[in-house]
């Protein structure tokens, strides 16, 4: 795949990750944050891939710490690697947010707070702001 390629696909899945946060954002308005925060997690998520593929990289997973963990060491590396906490954090959202199994006894809709979606997208906003300084000329 070209250099040209990786760089328009790294664009376009940053742009995805802003318009997932926005949601995001919706849904905590609206008192959904258990989606909220799941949706700050694929936000992050996809900013980080938009990484690999501004590398010329194919990334694959959903961890968002495990992407930072492994991306090649080529310059931008050090760039992202002071986000690890905030991915560990994010990637503790990506399961137990969605299924009612996920946590015991109760929902995801009846356990997140408006204070934990919060955090979520202000998390998120720091790794897609770090994302798209990393993709900006």
């Amino acid at each position: 795949m070209s250099a040209e390629k990786y760089s328009k696909d790294a664009r376009r899945w940053v742009r995805q990750a802003r318009a997932d946060l926005r949601a995001a954002c919706f849904s905590r308005e609206n008192g959904s944050n258990e989606w909220a925060s799941f949706q700050a997690q694929q936000a992050a998520e996809k900013a980080v891939k938009a990484v690999w593929y501004f590398a010329g990289h194919d990334p694959w997973g959903h961890s968002i710490a495990k992407l930072i963990i492994d991306f090649p060491d080529n310059g931008m590396k050090a760039r992202i690697d002071s986000l690890i906490d905030d991915a560990k954090a994010l990637d503790k959202l990506y399961i137990p947010t969605r299924y009612p199994n996920g946590l015991p006894e109760m929902i995801p809709a009846e356990v997140y707070t408006h204070e934990e979606s919060g955090d979520a997208i202000r998390r998120a906003e720091k790794i897609i702001s770090a994302a798209e300084s990393i993709l900006s000329p």
